[in-house]
């Protein structure tokens, strides 16, 4: 007994032992596990911010030994083991790629990269992260294919939208089978959308729209039985809709407009949708009638079937939808043309708030009852155009005050227009053309002065046009043609220099002469005013209206000259003067000045004298001139006598005087032209003759010039031309920073590299280009330096003044080495830059003696000062312009190019062709440059192989996607602005449209300008004048939206 007791006892001593030893050495065990794993995560962070190239605001500096990861900005760990869990740096404005170490964070639940500068592939390392559960890389520039492999045992949000990424969407994503939510919105998906997503039975949220997905809707979706969101918008979706579809009962949003898609609505549609809140269908070929279940969907608030084929009544009980602010049934041959045709407008008085109803081109007929003025005073737009409406304009219908547009256009109404919509003052649109209107326009609407658009054509109006509207001083459009208008023309009206898109009085009966106040119609692009009564001579002034592309004149008793100043209309397209009286000789100025017009109408006048036979005369089929008996010469087609060198009267000899007029004065003219010509040359010459190098002279008067400095001096000013004074570098040159001592002002030295082929050339142009051009936006050239350096090789250099804020490039695409600042443009910070690289131009091709042609636009040639004002530099590919005329196409040009000038991707095609140069080559670099400048995309992007090219990436976004494809920096800005209206949803949708429809402006010009063909591009002053344009309507609008809130 007593050995057994102490063999226990010493068992019981080597058990104790033993576990004393384990819980000795398991925490070390422990320890060193999680400090391995610790290490783990941590260089996979490192990792990421290694490959990070921009932090513009430095989130990322607390990522370092000095604190331990967990502690990271938007880094999150578990308590247990220090593992990482989640990653969210949104919205940080970071870029630079993933590396495929960030496979290695294995805990990883949430990566969320929100709004960001991202770009490169998504690694397929993404799949090792098998805890997660939320993965985000909205709005970034990610490009390439989803990984197949991204399928995640635990994920329930993938949202990838407003990224690059193409190919087809994985079918694999449908063993996700835990997913709630996928995003895979806005960008450039093709192929089909996978039948494997219909076994996502879970899934919420599905959203593919703004792709190019093609075929139809797998019927597997019918099967998404908890599906609440579904967006298919814009894509090339055909064939019938899967009637399932229409019937998940627990959708919310719905939208599959802008596709292929047909078929016809369920006729139980809406009884089972008392969740639906928005359904939008437009833009599709739907047909068949609506449902009346449809007014069962109570909770409706968007209600978008436009631009469809269906037909029938529309459901008397639509006034159901109590909850509704959008409705849009237009385009669609709905409705009734008899006198019951609107009364289901009266159920529609239900629906208090109600903000858009667009009923146009429809099939409504009857009169408008005064049911109408009583829907929600909340409306802002009513649509009726384009229907068979009958009777007046209701009475009461001044109070829907908060109307911005009003559309009647092309219906039958009758009656005259009542005084009292002078009372509906947030009119922007109003839209009464094609009915049977009588009497005059009331003098009231010149108190809506919000007024952008009136149009009042094809009625019976008469009287006179009212004073009153020069009040309407934000008015962009005017027509009032085919009506009985008479009497004077009010210099008012002409005096509204806010006219830029049209103004059409044609066809009316108004009298009196043309005033010359119309000089002040400077951004007018069309004017008719054709089959009048106008009388007396054609001003001077019209020469001012410098971006006129339409002006009809025919069909009045106009008579005298026709004035020189014609000239002046640089953008005029077609001239038409016909069926007037005017008189004297076709002016010369005719004959070679407009670049784009293509059509000269003088018929039917009495004019006299020789048809001239160069610029747009050599054309035939680009004028008219029959009608004209005293004409004579020009081109044989046009059948006219030769003109007799001598004019003799047989009853005096006096007939030496027409030889007088026409031979004599030309003759002087054109011996004092020689003279001059022939001065210029010998100044030119003797120019030449001088050192090349001699100082440019500032602007500044003689007595402020610099004098021209040594190589020490401009040694000594870039500390020994110091790698830390190094700005940039190119192909004949090197620019540093230095600082002339007896000044103390800093400049930029921009030493040129004579062991390149071509530097010298090069140094010549920028010298000969700079030395009699000043304009605030070209960069101001100080000085030159010619001689030789410390081993006796020759040197040249010029002095710039200094850009502190860089070049454009350097804001646009900010590399790693150079983030001293954050590198970011707003909208209107880079819409302001390119109107001053528009101004500078303007001057450089219409405002210098020749017209200069600088030939290398891209962003590391424009430099911002410290009010981020541009400022054009690099002129070492400029030339002059020798004043030869394109007889084909009326373009000044140089006579040969020799040598392909520019760089690639900004190089206008027929550069590359051996052609002649014309300033159109600056609008074609001008108008990618603005492309780059809004869309972040390089001309030389990988994205662009053979044919499409980023003219053709931004055309085909226009004019409703332009938010994919616009710089994420931009998208960002536009959904902060969102964001801070979070609690506003008007006045959000109002900020992101006019954003929108600003960035659409902007880049149609840069579409414009950068067309292939010469012909087809704008000219540089009309694409400066319509930048002006899309800027003041932005801010003019921004203000608005801040008085309403």
């Amino acid at each position: 007994m007593s050995f057994r007791f102490q063999l226990s006892y010493v068992f019981l001593c080597y058990g104790l032992y033993f576990l004393n030893f384990v819980a000795l050495i398991k925490p070390t065990t422990v320890s060193s596990s999680i400090s391995s794993s610790n290490g783990t995560d941590e260089q996979a962070l490192l990792a990421i911010k290694f490959q990070i190239e921009s932090d513009p605001f430095q989130f990322l500096t607390s990522w370092n030994n000095s604190f331990h990861f967990c502690s990271w900005h938007g880094v999150r760990c578990n308590t247990m083991d220090q593992r990482v869990t989640a990653l969210n740096l949104s919205s940080l404005e970071i870029g630079g790629a993933l590396p495929t170490s960030i496979g290695n964070l294995t805990f990883l639940e949430e990566l969320i990269l929100d709004n960001n500068l991202f770009h490169g592939t998504i690694p397929r390392e993404l799949s090792q992260l098998v805890h997660l559960q939320h993965i985000s890389l909205y709005n970034n520039s990610f490009h390439g294919e989803i990984p197949g492999n991204l399928t995640y045992p635990a994920i329930r949000i993938i949202n990838l939208e407003r990224n690059n990424l193409e190919g087809e969407i994985p079918a694999e994503l449908g063993s996700s089978k835990n997913l709630l939510e996928l995003y895979l919105s806005n960008n450039q998906f093709k192929g089909t959308i996978p039948r494997s997503l219909g076994d996502l039975a879970d899934l919420r949220v599905l959203s593919v729209s703004d792709n190019f997905l093609e075929g139809s809707i797998p019927e597997e979706l019918g099967k998404l039985s908890n599906l609440e969101f579904l967006k298919l918008s814009s894509n090339k979706l055909s064939g019938v809709v899967p009637m399932q579809l229409f019937k998940i009962s627990s959708i919310q949003y719905l939208n599959l407009a802008s596709n292929h898609l047909n078929g016809i609505f369920p006729s139980d549609f809406g009884l089972n949708h008392s969740r639906l809140h928005t359904f939008v269908v437009a833009e599709n070929q739907f047909f068949g009638s609506l449902p009346l279940s449809i007014a069962n969907a109570s909770g409706i608030v968007i209600l978008d079937i436009g631009a469809n084929a269906l037909s029938g009544p529309i459901p008397m009980n639509i006034g159901n939808l109590k909850h509704l602010q959008r409705l849009d049934f237009s385009k669609n041959p709905l409705g009734s043309t008899d006198s019951t045709g609107l009364n289901f407008l009266t159920s529609l008085t239900n629906c208090t708030n109600l903000r858009i109803l667009h009923l146009n081109a429809n099939n409504h007929g009857g009169a408008l009852s005064s049911s109408v003025a009583n829907l929600s005073t909340k409306l802002t737009s009513l649509r009726l155009d384009k229907n068979y409406i009958t009777g007046g304009i209701p009475d009461n219908l001044e109070n829907l005050v908060n109307l911005d547009n009003l559309a009647m256009s092309q219906n039958m109404l009758t009656g005259r227009i009542p005084t009292f919509i002078g009372k509906l003052t947030r009119l922007e649109g109003l839209y009464l053309s094609g009915n049977k209107f009588i009497g005059e326009i009331p003098g009231s609407i010149g108190n809506i002065t919000q007024l952008s658009v009136l149009e009042m054509r094809g009625n019976v109006l008469d009287g006179s046009i009212p004073v009153s509207l020069g009040n309407c001083t934000r008015l962009q459009g005017l027509d009032l043609s085919h009506n009985r208008l008479t009497g004077v023309i009010p210099e008012e009206v002409f005096g509204l220099s806010s006219l830029t898109y049209n103004l059409n009085l044609a066809h009316n009966l108004l009298s009196g002469p043309l005033p010359s106040v119309v000089a002040k119609l400077k951004n007018l692009g069309s004017l008719d005013i054709s089959n009048n009564r106008l009388s007396g001579e054609l001003p001077v002034s019209i020469g001012d209206c410098q971006f006129l592309e339409f002006l009809s004149l025919q069909g009045n008793v106009l008579n005298g000259q026709i004035p020189e100043s014609l000239d002046g209309l640089m953008s005029i397209q077609l001239l038409d003067l016909s069926r007037n009286n005017f008189s004297g000789i076709i002016p010369q100025t005719l004959a070679s000045p407009f670049h784009y017009i293509l059509y000269l109408n003088l018929s039917f006048n009495f004019l006299e004298g020789e048809v001239p036979n160069e610029g747009l005369f050599h054309n035939s089929t680009a004028f008219s001139v029959v009608g004209n008996e005293k004409l004579c010469g020009g081109k044989k087609s046009l059948q006219l006598p030769e003109c007799q060198g001598k004019i003799s009267s047989p009853k005096n000899n006096a007939g030496f005087k027409p030889l007088s007029k026409r031979v004599l004065i030309p003759l002087c003219i054109g011996f004092l032209i020689f003279l001059m010509l022939a001065y210029i040359y010998f100044c030119h010459w003797w120019t030449r003759k001088m050192n090349i190098s001699s100082p440019v002279t500032s602007d500044s008067s003689p007595g402020d010039q610099y004098p021209k400095l040594s190589y020490t001096e401009l040694l000594q000013a870039t500390d020994g031309f110091s790698p830390s004074n190094l700005i940039a570098t190119g192909r004949y040159s090197s620019v540093y920073k230095g600082i002339l001592k007896y000044r103390e002002e800093t400049v930029a030295v921009k030493v040129i590299n004579l062991q390149q082929r071509g530097s010298r050339k090069s140094f010549v142009a920028e010298c000969e280009a700079l030395r009699n051009i000043r304009h605030r936006n070209i960069l101001k050239i100080i000085t030159s330096c010619s001689g030789t350096d410390s081993k006796g090789n020759e040197f040249k250099a010029l002095v710039y003044e200094f850009m502190p804020n860089g070049s454009l490039e350097s804001w646009l695409h900010p590399s790693s080495s150079n983030l001293q600042q954050p590198k970011k443009l707003n909208l209107i910070q880079r819409l302001n830059v390119a109107i001053d690289v528009a101004t500078a131009f303007v001057y450089l091709h219409h405002c210098c003696e020749l017209p200069v042609i600088h030939r290398d636009l891209k962003p590391s040639n424009i430099l911002l000062d410290d009010q981020l004002c541009a400022h054009l530099g690099d002129f070492g590919s400029a030339r002059s312009l020798l004043l030869a005329i394109d007889r084909s196409t009326h373009i000044r040009i140089r006579t040969r190019t020799i040598g392909l000038v520019g760089t690639l991707g900004y190089v206008a095609l027929e550069c590359g062709m051996g052609g002649p140069t014309s300033t159109l080559v600056d609008v074609y670099s001008y108008g990618i440059l603005l492309l780059e400048m809004f869309t972040g995309k390089r001309p030389t992007d990988s994205m662009f192989k053979e044919d499409f090219c980023l003219h053709n990436y931004v055309k085909m976004a226009l004019p409703d996607q332009v938010m994919r494809i616009a710089d994420p920096k931009l998208s960002s800005e536009c959904q902060n602005v969102s964001g801070m209206m979070a609690n506003q949803t008007q006045t959000r949708s109002r900020g992101t449209y006019r954003f929108e429809k600003c960035l659409a402006s902007i880049l149609y010009i840069g579409v414009k300008c950068s067309a292939q063909s010469p012909r087809g591009r704008m000219d540089i002053a009309a694409a400066l004048m319509e930048l002006q344009a899309a800027r003041d309507g932005f801010l003019i609008a921004d203000e608005k939206t801040n008085k309403d809130d």
